[in-house]
């Protein structure tokens, strides 16, 4: 004897096929292409908005961060430094510092942020809080060191060492974050002749690009 399906049944039947396909498209992806700005900004739609607001709010050009997060995590969400060992290198022992998410945020460091912006529901695994964070550390370098925001050079080197790290010129004695520094700083080159070409289609709102 056939019988009909009560609502809630047929309501929670399609929830559990739904939702791990959910669950599965929101999964937080790196860019397919993060040697391309405009290829970045184009595959995540909303980066771009949280970039220029970034921009907008620390004065901050967009290709500084965007480079600087490469060379951190490769725009991972998840991403951690490396694991550190004990006895003689053998035996995984925690990590060797508490850096994590896109912008390798130390935990002391996003605890400053968030006491001093009080954007207290931050997550380092955040994209949006992430680049915020990453545009108020360029600007306290500034403010603290004297480095221009466009200088991705010296602002990786403050944000490698820290503010006072870079004024005791403890990279100095390194002279492979040099290196990293000044790849950093090409790629922020090659990052900001991108945007030119694609900056202008970016910053049309979702309505206008019906039309385009």
């Amino acid at each position: 004897m056939h019988q009909k399906f009560k609502p809630w049944v047929l309501f929670l039947a399609t929830l559990v096929v739904v939702f791990p396909l959910l669950i599965a498209g929101c999964a937080t992806t790196p860019p397919k292409d993060i040697s391309n700005l405009c290829e970045i900004f184009y595959e995540k739609d909303d980066w771009y908005d949280a970039a220029a607001d970034a921009r907008d709010k620390w004065g901050v050009p967009i290709h500084i961060p965007m480079a600087m997060m490469y060379q951190e995590s490769s725009f991972r969400h998840d991403a951690l430094p490396p694991r550190d060992y004990v006895f003689f290198g053998l035996i995984p022992w925690g990590r060797v510092s508490s850096a994590y998410g896109y912008s390798q945020a130390k935990t002391p460091t996003w605890a400053d942020y968030i006491r001093e912006t009080g954007n207290r529901g931050a997550d380092r695994d955040d994209f949006e809080d992430a680049i915020d964070f990453m545009g108020w550390f360029i600007y306290k370098s500034q403010k603290v060191n004297g480095v221009s925001k466009w200088d991705a050079y010296a602002q990786y080197l403050n944000y490698h060492e820290g503010w006072g790290g870079y004024k005791r010129r403890s990279y100095d004695r390194k002279p492979w974050l040099k290196k990293v520094a000044a790849k950093v700083k090409a790629r922020s080159l090659r990052y900001a002749t991108q945007l030119k070409t694609c900056e202008e289609d970016l910053q049309k709102g979702w309505f206008m690009k019906l039309f385009t």
